[in-house]
C-alpha cells in the first residue's frame, strides 16, 4: 500500500509518498540514564501521505523546496536533507532538486517528518543502487529520529526503547474507518514530558492489543493525554466528540495534538469546531 513508486533509472525524476502513522497506546515505562525515556507503543501506518520528489540538479548543490503545510526551522535541518546528507557522506550521490509537498500536518504526533526522512533513505538506496541492507537503512534512520526506523519497516509494530526497538505484530483492524482531527496547535517535546511520572502499565500493551477493539477504551491508554488535556482542553473535546459519534476506540496519537477514532460505520462524518482544524478520514 505504501511502497515507493520507483521509476526506472532512465527517467529523470522520482516520486514517492511517505505515509503517516498513529500510536495505539503509549506507556512511559521509565526514565533512562541518558535523560530519555523508555516507552512501549504500537505504531500503525495509515494512508495519509506527503508527496516527495527528487530530480537531477544542474547545479553543484542540492536544493530543497516545499509546499503545503509550512515547515518551520532552518532548511539545512530538514529531515529530507539530513537523510540525503547521511548517504552523501558515504556514497557518491549527485546533487538533486528535492521537493516536498506536506499534506501530513506538523506537530501532530503522526510522524510525517520521520516518514519523509525514512522514505528518502529508501528511495536513494533503490534509485541509485546503493545496495544498503534494511538493517543498515534502519540504523541510518535511527540517527534522524526515534520513530524514523519504523517507516523503514512500515508495518504494524510494537515499539520499545525510545521507539527504535521494533517487533512486527498482527492487528486485525482493517474493517474500521479512521478519522483524524488536529486543532491548530502543536505540542513540543518539553511540554509533552512535563509532569510525566514513568510507571509500568497495569495492562501490558502487547497483551492488551490482542483484545477485541471494543475493549481497548478500558485498557489501552496514552500517558501523554492526562497533562496535555489539562493544558489544552480542546484536544480532549475532540476525543470526546469521537466517542459521541460512535467511535469504538479513540486516542491522541503520540504526544499530539492529533486525535484519531476508529468507526464501524463507514459513513460517519465529524464536523470540526472550525475550519482551522485539520480533518482527514480513510480506511485502515
Amino acid at each position: 500500500m505504501f511502497a515507493i513508486n520507483i521509476l526506472p533509472t532512465k527517467y529523470k525524476s522520482m516520486l514517492f509518498f511517505p505515509n503517516a502513522k498513529i500510536n495505539i497506546g503509549l506507556n512511559i515505562i521509565e526514565k533512562r540514564k541518558d535523560g530519555f525515556h523508555n516507552l512501549e507503543t504500537v505504531f500503525y501506518p495509515i494512508q495519509l501521505t506527503d508527496s516527495l520528489e527528487f530530480t537531477p540538479s544542474s547545479d553543484s548543490q542540492v536544493k530543497f523546496t516545499s509546499t503545503g503545510f509550512k515547515i518551520d526551522g532552518e532548511q539545512k535541518n530538514n529531515l529530507c536533507l539530513r537523510a540525503y546528507n547521511i548517504l552523501k557522506s558515504k556514497f557518491d550521490l549527485p546533487p538533486l532538486n528535492i521537493h516536498l509537498h506536506k499534506t501530513i500536518p506538523l506537530g501532530a504526533g503522526l510522524g510525517g517528518g520521520s516518514a519523509d526522512a525514512a522514505f528518502m533513505l529508501k528511495a536513494l538506496n533503490e534509485h541509485f543502487g546503493l545496495n544498503i541492507t534494511s538493517k543498515e537503512i534502519s540504523e541510518y534512520a535511527a540517527q534522524l529520529g526515534s520513530d524514523c526506523a519504523f517507516f523503514v519497516i512500515n508495518k504494524p509494530s510494537f515499539a520499545q526503547g525510545r521507539g527504535e526497538i521494533l517487533t512486527e505484530i498482527s492487528i486485525d483492524i482493517k474493517n474500521y474507518k479512521i478519522i483524524v482531527i488536529k486543532p491548530p496547535l502543536n505540542i513540543g517535546t518539553k511540554e509533552a514530558f512535563e509532569n510525566i511520572k514513568p510507571q509500568k502499565s497495569e495492562y501490558p500493551l502487547l497483551n492488551a492489543i490482542t483484545c477485541p477493539v471494543n475493549e481497548w477504551k478500558k485498557i489501552i491508554k496514552n500517558d501523554f493525554e492526562k497533562n496535555i488535556f489539562k493544558n489544552h482542553p480542546e484536544i480532549e473535546k475532540i476525543k470526546n466528540q469521537m466517542y459521541e459519534n460512535g467511535a469504538v476506540y479513540a486516542s491522541m496519537s503520540g504526544s499530539g495534538s492529533a486525535v484519531y477514532g476508529f468507526f464501524e460505520d463507514k459513513s460517519t462524518k465529524i464536523k470540526p469546531q472550525n475550519n482551522q482544524y485539520f480533518y482527514w478520514e480513510g480506511l485502515l
